[in-house]
């Protein structure tokens, strides 16, 4: 049995808690961006992937006019920074809607880092920073799509397996993701499952998972 539902016999908030308690785990861009007066902001947002590969772009959505929004209008530029397991209070905290002549870096504790390639700050305390010049914006009922085109990332040492120069990656575990999931509820990456896909010359035909 099911339980049919209708968006419009929600209403567009009570349909919006329930997407956002279905679609989950929900990867997080935190991120930095500076406004035309030189006031630096940090904010999480949970619609956020990669949208292209060549060339590098990811985007997140501005649900509402924040100042996320308006920064990256006015600038061309942000930072998308990672979101950790150590930094969720931090994380959780930067989503309060403080006045827009207030640094959320100062009011949460976190460190600004100058980026390498544009103006705004990166987090200090994060392990990946990846800075953005915007591609371009999309607007989409309520909410405004953001893609920026990556032109640099600046990844730890410490979290790499291997050489990044010859295919070394970022271990999940020393990463330590945040998610979100719906209503206040957070998560971290729990167990990791490791499958490779099979190949069409490899597919053995009416496929049966195995057996413990």
């Amino acid at each position: 049995m099911r339980t049919e539902l209708d968006p419009a016999d929600l209403g567009s908030q009570g349909f919006y808690k329930l997407l956002t308690s279905v679609v989950v785990p929900r990867p997080i861009a935190w991120v930095s961006s500076r406004s035309a007066a030189g006031v630096d902001n940090l904010a999480p947002h949970s619609f956020f992937t990669v949208s292209c590969v060549d060339p590098p772009i990811v985007q997140f959505t501005s649900v509402g006019k924040k100042d996320s929004l308006r920064n990256v209008r006015e600038t061309g530029e942000f930072v998308v920074c990672l979101a950790t397991a150590p930094l969720f209070e931090q994380v959780n905290a930067t989503g309060t809607d403080f006045p827009d002549d207030v640094s959320e870096f100062a009011e949460v504790g976190l460190t600004p880092e100058p980026s390498v390639e544009v103006a705004p700050p990166r987090v200090a305390e994060s392990p990946v920073a990846l800075e953005c010049r915007l591609h371009q914006t999309l607007e989409l009922g309520d909410s405004t799509v953001v893609m920026g085109q990556v032109v640099h990332a600046a990844v730890r040492t410490d979290v790499f397996d291997g050489d990044p120069h010859r295919g070394g990656l970022p271990a999940i575990d020393k990463l330590q993701p945040l998610a979100r999931l719906g209503r206040n509820e957070w998560s971290t990456i729990g167990q990791v499952l490791d499958i490779t896909r099979i190949p069409h010359r490899e597919w053995p035909g009416h496929y049966s998972p195995p057996t413990a």
